[in-house]
């Protein structure tokens, strides 16, 4: 008898620390996070320092991460309001990128897969990039065709947007970094 309530904490302690553990498996990639704005970055992901939950999260994606001293990886699934971005909407895309050999950007639905679309454009990178007088960055998501730099979405419910700095001269240890005044803006604009 005085064995039950020892079994029942032991099973709500296991329960509870593989749910959590399950969770931060699945919806973050570690805790080694930096933000600005509406992108997250992981730095330490692809390096010896990753914490033990970006470790499992790249094993268990599949994903091959960016080494710190090849590129960063930004994510973002909301725009500057802090709302979903909406597949439905035109969001734009603005500022000015930090310095990188090479970016790339991606728009992918929730579970982070490319969205099929008849134009076969999935992302944008800095090669094909068209830029304004003031050396700022125009990208335009919308499930229509846009003159400039558009991305299609498919018109799907919510997407992510993923920014990939190849080369670049910088670095953010956790929190570090003045990444908010060197990352673009995204902003839903026209929204059925």
């Amino acid at each position: 008898m005085r064995l039950l309530p020892l079994a029942l904490t032991l099973l709500v302690a296991i329960v509870l620390g593989l749910g959590t553990t399950l969770f931060m498996v699945t919806h973050s990639r570690g805790l080694d996070v930096v933000e600005a704005g509406p992108w997250r970055g992981w730095p330490r992901s692809g390096t010896v320092k990753a914490d033990p939950y970006a470790r499992a999260a790249v094993a268990r994606s599949g994903e091959l991460p960016l080494e710190l001293a090849d590129g960063l990886l930004f994510l973002a699934a909301t725009d500057d309001t802090g709302q979903p971005i909406d597949g439905r909407c035109e969001t734009r895309i603005i500022g000015v990128l930090p310095q990188a050999r090479l970016w790339t950007l991606t728009v992918m639905d929730e579970d982070g897969r490319f969205i099929p679309n008849d134009a076969e454009r999935y992302g944008l990178t800095s090669a094909e990039a068209l830029y304004k007088a003031d050396g700022k960055l125009d990208v335009r998501l919308a499930p229509r065709a846009r003159p400039g730099n558009w991305l299609p979405t498919g018109a799907r419910g919510r997407l992510k947007v993923a920014l990939r700095l190849y080369d670049a001269p910088f670095s953010f240890a956790s929190g570090a970094g003045d990444a908010a005044t060197v990352l673009p803006h995204i902003v839903q604009e026209a929204c059925p």
